[in-house]
């Protein structure tokens, strides 16, 4: 077992085929050392420790809910790539956003998610899996890179949850959505009673 650092920060403990298989080939493995298992780092901790802060959740944009929860699942509805700010990661990949831009805008996505489920859970450790994900991109015609885009969301999901963060995925490309943003996702998380 190995600790393989790259761009973004330290992942979880992973076999190194399987965590090279989850980053991105932009992203330079810069350090890899046998370490011991580590855990029990308060999610919450862990955000404030990597410089991250949880936005307000948003309102919905329609007709629905941010979350729905049935026994130990929550279903959580489509998330936009926003800012702190308010601001929306806009436009369409291959046109005029980069790869690169789309999995910031993907990895906004998962720090939103996080502050859906702290608002829903009020504590981000009551986290027990991520089931699944399920990201859009907002792409051009013939644009092959959508694994790459969301891998932003899937990356940062596994390094603020670790194992947890793990998860089954679709990367769809579509020629719009909704405000024009760059990339849209979903999730399914099971949750600790």
């Amino acid at each position: 077992v190995v600790q393989v650092v790259c761009e973004r920060g330290a992942l979880k403990m992973h076999s190194v085929a399987r965590l090279l298989a989850r980053c991105p080939s932009r992203v330079a493995v810069a350090r890899v050392a046998v370490t011991a298992p580590a855990r029990a780092v308060h999610v919450e901790a862990r955000l404030a420790e990597l410089g991250y802060e949880l936005p307000t959740p948003a309102a919905p944009k329609g007709s629905y809910i941010l979350c729905t929860r049935t026994g130990n699942t929550l279903f959580l509805a489509g998330h936009l790539p926003m800012a702190l700010d308010g601001t929306l990661v806009k436009g369409k990949l291959g046109q005029d956003v980069t790869v690169e831009e789309g999995a910031a805008a993907a990895e906004l996505v998962a720090l939103n998610f996080l502050a859906t489920l702290k608002a829903e859970l009020g504590d981000l450790d009551r986290v027990k899996r991520v089931i699944k994900l399920v990201g859009f991109v907002n792409c051009i015609d013939g644009f092959e890179n959508q694994p790459q885009v969301i891998n932003g969301c899937s990356n940062f999901l596994g390094l603020i949850l670790g194992e947890a963060g793990v998860h089954a995925r679709s990367a769809v490309g579509t020629n719009a959505l909704p405000l024009n943003v760059a990339v849209e996702c979903e999730a399914i998380v099971e949750v600790h009673e």
